[in-house]
């Protein structure tokens, strides 16, 4: 086990310190969860999941209730799951996941971002082969052996586990799977009554792009003008 180091993590993901951005996400994956597989988290993990990151964030117990009651109704607006990717300046890859409602407007958008900032919007395909979709759960460090964690997660998918920090320098641990062992070694952890600070997924690049300091400033400016798009939820780059 080593030191997990994030791509440039203060522009890899969204930048959730704006509270309303933080809340709408959650929303949307709440509605997506329980169209999915019903109101009821103990037979709906993806709900669980959800549940668990509204709780990182803070985000309040009766807005949450209210969500899941509100994606029950008939006039819940149905979200869809895209990936769109690109490139931006200087050759770096980027994946904007989103949950939209109307596609059309959202790949008008996307791509006016991308031209705007001297990237260009791609097909399906086009970048996702040079990231590797992963499940990563967060956990406070603290009472946790972590070696002993290590062996007993790596039946149940682990394949990374590491010490990171996040956005406010705080230690944390970062553990990694294979997008399909996701739900496994989230039950591993549930039954260990480990309950994470957060479990996401994430596209993790398999190579990074090597940029300087300007570059990296022009490939942010795209990144961040996705990033408060309302309809994108993550994005995620492989600028080095």
């Amino acid at each position: 086990m080593g030191r997990i180091f994030e791509v440039r993590k203060a522009t890899m993901f969204a930048r959730w310190d704006r509270m309303a951005k933080q809340f709408t996400r959650i929303g949307k994956e709440i509605a997506i969860a329980v169209k999915a597989g019903g109101p009821d988290p103990a037979i709906n993990p993806a709900l669980r999941r959800a549940m668990q990151n509204a709780k990182s964030v803070n985000m309040p117990k009766d807005r949450v209730e209210a969500a899941i009651k509100r994606a029950q109704g008939k006039e819940m607006e149905n979200y869809e799951e895209i990936l769109y990717e690109g490139y931006g300046p200087h050759g770096v890859a980027i994946l904007a996941e989103a949950a939209t409602d109307n596609n059309t407007r959202t790949v008008a958008n996307l791509r006016s971002y991308f031209h705007r900032y001297n990237g260009a919007l791609g097909n399906n395909g086009s970048v996702s082969f040079q990231f590797k979709k992963m499940g990563v759960f967060k956990l406070k460090p603290e009472g946790i052996n972590q070696e002993e964690l290590e062996f007993e997660l790596i039946d149940f998918g682990l394949e990374e586990m590491g010490e990171s920090t996040d956005e406010n320098s705080n230690a944390i641990l970062v553990l990694r799977c294979a997008f399909t062992d996701f739900g496994k070694l989230q039950k591993a952890l549930e039954d260990k009554q480990i309950t994470p600070l957060s479990a996401e997924v994430e596209w993790i690049p398999s190579t990074t792009v090597p940029v300087t300091d300007t570059q990296a400033e022009e490939v942010s400016k795209l990144v961040e003008r996705l990033e408060q798009d309302e309809d994108v939820s993550k994005v995620f780059h492989n600028m080095g």
